[in-house]
């Protein structure tokens, strides 16, 4: 494996982006990256939702949560970055790995994750995934629907974390 090397994995919520993430980079000892909308939100001391909101009228938070976890990423050394656009924002990522699951999948987690009850959580996470594609799509011109030019695309529905992590070692072993 590249010495260096600089893995970008995306996923929408629940699909297992950050844990997965933080699974390789321990595995393979190499920086864990993932500054996220929640990141950000806990520095200025507001809820998910809040800052979610003022995303849908301010590009410059989006801006700069991307704009954060791409110069991390570039600071040197190998990285694994977990977010949602970092398979199209880090271009230069040596392994792009997309993890996938379906909707119930992905709220069932989140519950697991966060509490509340799944109905909730199905909607909130359904209208999330709408503003955020339509963001990016006004913001960057990036389609989140189109992920097809990943190296490696997993479907997280009925794998566990520890497998989905194994998979992308594997794929990183013959880098």
């Amino acid at each position: 494996m590249k010495k260096d090397i600089r893995i970008a994995i995306s996923g929408r919520s629940g699909c297992g982006n950050t844990t997965v993430s933080n699974m390789v980079a321990k595995a393979l000892g190499l920086r864990f990256i993932n500054f996220t909308f929640r990141s950000l939100a806990n520095e200025r001391n507001l809820d998910l939702k809040k800052i979610l909101e003022l995303a849908e009228k301010d590009d410059s938070i989006d801006r700069e949560v991307d704009t954060r976890q791409i110069q991390l990423a570039r600071e040197g050394g190998g990285c694994v970055l977990g977010s949602r656009l970092s398979i199209w924002l880090l271009e230069e990522a040596d392994l792009k790995i997309y993890l996938d699951a379906d909707a119930q999948t992905r709220a069932a987690r989140i519950v697991n994750r966060e509490g509340g009850s799944l109905e909730d959580v199905t909607v909130f996470t359904a209208e999330r995934d709408r503003q955020d594609h339509d963001r990016y799509l006004r913001i960057y011109n990036i389609d989140t629907n189109n992920y097809s030019f990943a190296d490696l695309i997993i479907g997280t529905d009925n794998i566990t974390p520890q497998q989905i992590a194994d998979i992308i070692i594997e794929k990183a072993a013959l880098i």
